[in-house]
């Protein structure tokens, strides 16, 4: 068995991970470390044997962990690393704080970072993902990031390391991003309150954001293609294709497609991993036929599938 490196934080072997997503399905991690700082962080992965996975998780917001688990160490930050900091048009956040409260704190102090209020999840997602929503990116107001490298060094990480592209970037396998900085525009704190509250009434009524979801199954084929380039030639919408291949409400198990928006899957209540993959498969072969596109996961798929 692994020798495992001693830490001030919390390392708890085979950890169940299924309460730890949004979708509440997943095997267990052979190691969750929920590291006390970074100098805590950096020892541990300086420390630990370099044939042991590293795979850094958030709040799991738009993530399935198969059945099987993963065979990782799951790294997951906590209150030390939730931190929100406005300076003037720039913003200094942890990546445990929600992006929404990123949203809200830069508002308050007159800054524009609206367009976080209604992505689920935590800055470190939303920096990995390039998380987007209203034709706004990460991408478009970030500054510079901080990492932890596999080999426990702490290095600054700009947006030409990282390589934003559509729903991607380019962060190295096993590095850990705890902190991100972003500048956005000026704006009034009122008018800035009232357009968020604007945003959060618009997606309450068209998403099912009472269900167990991961937010957006797949990404829209319109917007930016593979190589983040603008992409001209799709101008539709995943949900439309869904309709149009008759998979609205499809279930599989305990997994459906919303009725409200077709293309959130929910956990009704028993679902596993399993039957949420299947689905969601099952819907792209649908969308092939019909159409002629194939859609892309935007959820994150990760872990082992049970014998």
């Amino acid at each position: 068995m692994t020798q495992m490196p001693d830490v001030r934080g919390k390392l708890t072997e085979q950890r169940l991970l299924s309460d730890l997503t949004w979708l509440r399905v997943g095997g267990p991690a052979d190691w969750l470390f929920q590291p006390a700082d970074v100098d805590d962080l950096a020892a541990f992965l300086c420390a630990l044997p370099e044939d042991v996975s590293v795979f850094p998780m958030g709040v799991g917001s738009n993530l399935i962990v198969r059945d099987g688990g993963l065979r990782a160490v799951v790294v997951r930050m906590g209150r030390g690393f939730n931190g929100i900091e406005v300076d003037g048009n720039r913003v200094t956040a942890g990546v445990a704080a929600l992006d929404a409260h990123v949203a809200r704190k830069a508002a308050e102090g007159g800054v524009d970072l609206t367009f976080l209020r209604t992505i689920p999840g935590a800055i470190g997602g939303a920096v990995r993902m390039n998380a987007g929503c209203y034709g706004s990116y990460v991408a478009d107001v970030f500054v510079s990031a901080r990492a932890v490298t596999r080999a426990g060094e702490i290095v600054t990480l700009s947006a030409e390391d990282l390589n934003f592209q559509y729903r991607q970037t380019d962060l190295p396998e096993g590095w850990v991003i705890f902190e991100a900085t972003f500048e956005g525009p000026s704006g009034d704190p009122e008018v800035l309150a009232t357009r968020m509250a604007d945003q959060l009434a618009k997606r309450d009524a068209t998403q099912p954001t009472k269900d167990r979801t991961a937010g957006s199954t797949f990404r829209n084929p319109a917007g930016f293609s593979s190589t983040g380039q603008a992409d001209d030639v799709h101008d539709l919408k995943a949900w439309k294709l869904i309709d149009d291949a008759g998979m609205r409400g499809a279930t599989v198990g305990g997994a459906q497609m919303s009725e409200k928006h077709s293309n959130f899957m929910i956990n009704t209540g028993d679902a596993t991993a399993a039957d949420l993959e299947n689905l969601g498969e099952e819907v792209r072969k649908k969308v092939f036929q019909n159409s002629g596109i194939t859609l892309v996961w935007e959820i994150m798929r990760v872990g082992e599938t049970n014998a």
